[in-house]
């Protein structure tokens, strides 16, 4: 076995948390060998963010995703060859595995094994949504019509699939809904919350809205306060609404150096409505957090967009729940909302005449179809639409064309293309830096910084964060553009990597150092009230420079110039997904540095695939598994 451990950690298979951790669960085992491999398979998915391991992968066929089947043959037959039936019998008779009921570093639940905590994280988020998605009945309809009028005193001829989303949430306690960039997700959220305060009797009801990272928040926050502008509504009804978002560790209240959230199961949050922006990017640890600290009366709406990448940790709660959509709504739905807006809305009907259960999650869903940023004939919004469907041929034949002014392919194939790349991106950061140097105020300076970003898919390498972020650096110095004061400079832009609760600061949160006077150098950020903060470089949590920055970490942004770097060779992170959250990044113009066609196929023939029960589990009855 331990040549198997010696390879699988060469490959980069297994890494050496996977492999000390299997050592340890395993050595109780009186099969230690067959647990060791389990459990390695097991501890390398989570990392890699599925939530579970179905034993039906423990074959040689499947062992390692079928990539290296002579390695998978050796390791299968080390540990005797085991089928479905041994495995559960040996995984079940091992100390280190229950079905749930003890404390085990393990559990196996039909057919698949989880780490512990993981497997509670997903009954807690299963048993959630199904005690939430059930059939409700509607006996204030004339209300919830009036109002829905007041808010869209116009019929259009179309559906108006705001209105129906709106609907859904003023009939349902928890609801989702889903549009891609520029479906009028905030408008929604501005709309609906004016519509649950003028049904609400004049309660004082307790609302937040809270989302992943600070600059989801922060541009939540702008885009709300834009919205409430342009809607008619009376004072006292607008500044209620007029809620600033924070960030769900705020929320939650996330205490430095701990796990443990402020806000738990015996400690609940004191809010009547509950608005979570960008939840594709809600990992399963944070959902079930979000999930103990909720008490039982509060309304839920989760909001974004379920083709985006899904989150950087463990899971995908929201794309999970958003394949039901596919289900479309049932007959009862249907009726419902034709009475309550007026449209006329068709059904996939059950072949038994049942309410299948399915619909228990599907009419709790809403789908936006229309884009209200793009113009339907701009490239950006047609490339969207061919990368989301797959469609490799009318992806390749958009970028190559050179028909729309709004998105540029560009090859690059010799060194030279890659100078001219990093010589790109220095031309769309001077502006920002002219500023900097002409004294202008902070807010100002990130405002410009925001207009353009350099967005790459790898972290290390020359066409990483490290590679790109310091070859920009080393141009802007031979220019002239900055100029360092030891490590740092005024201009740099900066992202936060750690949460520091204590500072209010929180991963993925861009700020920008400028010199405070005396050559002091400071990192100015905006908050979410767009009141600017500042704190000395000295006193910073880890960070790192961000003129480049993931496409995982520009999740929540949009900028008016986006520039999107494909690596040289094909890897595990290059996904439809990820191009697609790339690609959707850009208001304006959209620039693709690719080596080649065959880079930009192969990432769209690639889907992200996370393994979880959570399907199964919201089909089944909520007593079918313990909590």
């Amino acid at each position: 076995m331990e040549e198997i451990i010696l390879q699988a950690q060469k490959l980069c298979l297994w890494r050496p948390l996977d492999i000390q951790f299997a050592r340890m669960v395993a050595a109780p085992s009186h099969s230690p060998q067959a647990l060791l491999l389990a459990s390695a398979c097991l501890s390398a998915d989570v990392g890699l963010g599925h939530v579970c391991l179905p034993l039906l992968l423990l074959t040689p066929k499947k062992l390692f995703d079928g990539r290296y089947p002579k390695l998978a043959l050796q390791a299968w037959q080390q540990v005797g060859s085991l089928k479905l039936k041994a495995w559960q019998h040996l995984l079940l008779t091992s100390p280190s595995v229950s079905d749930g009921s003890r404390s085990t570093p393990l559990v196996l639940d039909n057919q698949r094994l989880y780490l512990h905590r993981m497997w509670r994280y997903e009954c807690t988020i299963a048993y959630f949504f199904q005690r939430q998605f059930r059939p409700r009945v509607v006996t204030d309809e004339n209300r919830i019509r009036a109002v829905l009028n007041r808010l869209f005193p116009t019929k259009d001829q179309m559906i108006n699939w705001h209105k129906i989303a709106i609907a859904v949430a003023l009939i349902d306690q928890v609801v989702l809904i889903s549009g891609g960039p520029g479906t009028g997700k905030t408008t929604i959220v501005a709309k609906l919350l004016a519509a649950i305060l003028l049904l609400s009797d004049n309660a004082r009801l307790r609302i937040m809205i809270a989302a992943p990272t600070g600059k989801a928040a922060a541009r939540l926050s702008e885009s709300l306060a834009q919205a409430i502008q342009k809607m008619q509504l009376d004072n006292s009804l607008r500044q209620q609404i007029a809620c600033q978002a924070i960030t769900l560790h705020r929320l939650l209240g996330a205490q430095p150096n701990s796990q443990r959230m402020r806000y738990h199961n015996d400690n609940q949050l004191h809010i009547d409505v509950l608005i979570i922006d960008e939840a594709s990017m809600v990992d399963f640890r944070m959902m079930a957090n979000i999930i103990d600290a909720l008490p039982a009366h509060t309304r839920v709406i989760f909001l974004g967009d379920r083709y985006q990448l899904a989150s950087v940790e463990t899971g995908a709660v929201f794309r999970d729940l958003c394949q039901f959509a596919n289900t479309g709504y049932s007959v009862q739905r249907c009726q419902e909302l034709s009475r309550l807006t007026g449209y006329r809305l068709s059904t996939k009907k059950n072949h038994e005449g049942r309410y299948d259960s399915r619909y228990k999650i599907a009419d709790s869903l809403c789908l936006l179809r229309k884009s209200y940023r793009f113009n339907y004939h701009s490239g950006i919004s047609r490339l969207a639409h061919a990368i989301n469907v797959g469609d490799i041929q009318n992806t390749l034949a958009l970028l190559n064309s050179k028909q729309y002014a709004d998105i540029h392919y560009i090859p690059r194939r010799e060194e030279q293309d890659y100078q001219k790349m990093i010589n790109d991106s220095i031309t769309s950061y001077y502006y920002y830096l002219k500023l900097v140097y002409a004294g202008e105020s902070p807010h100002a300076i990130i405002a410009k910084f925001n207009n353009y970003r350099l967005l790459t898919t790898l972290r290390e390498g020359q066409f990483g964060v490290s590679g790109l972020n310091s070859s920009i650096e080393q141009m802007l110095m031979n220019y002239g553009l900055i100029k360092k004061i030891g490590c740092s400079y005024a201009g740099r832009p900066i992202i936060i990597l750690h949460n520091a609760p204590s500072l209010g600061l929180y991963n993925g949160d861009i700020g920008m150092v400028l010199s405070s006077g005396q050559h002091i150098l400071c990192a100015y950020f905006i908050l979410p009230d767009s009141s600017i903060k500042a704190v000395p470089i000295s006193c910073l949590p880890k960070h790192e420079t961000a003129f480049a920055m993931t496409v995982h970490k520009s999740q929540g942004s949009e900028f008016t110039h986006t520039a999107l770097v494909l690596p040289d060779n094909i890897c595990p992170v290059l996904t439809r997904e990820l191009l697609y959250t790339g690609v959707t990044r850009a208001r304006q113009l959209l620039y693709i540095y690719a080596p080649d066609n065959g880079i930009l196929a192969q990432t769209i023939a690639t889907t992200i695939q996370r393994r979880s029960g959570l399907k199964e589990r919201f089909l089944s009855e909520p007593n079918s598994y313990t909590l």
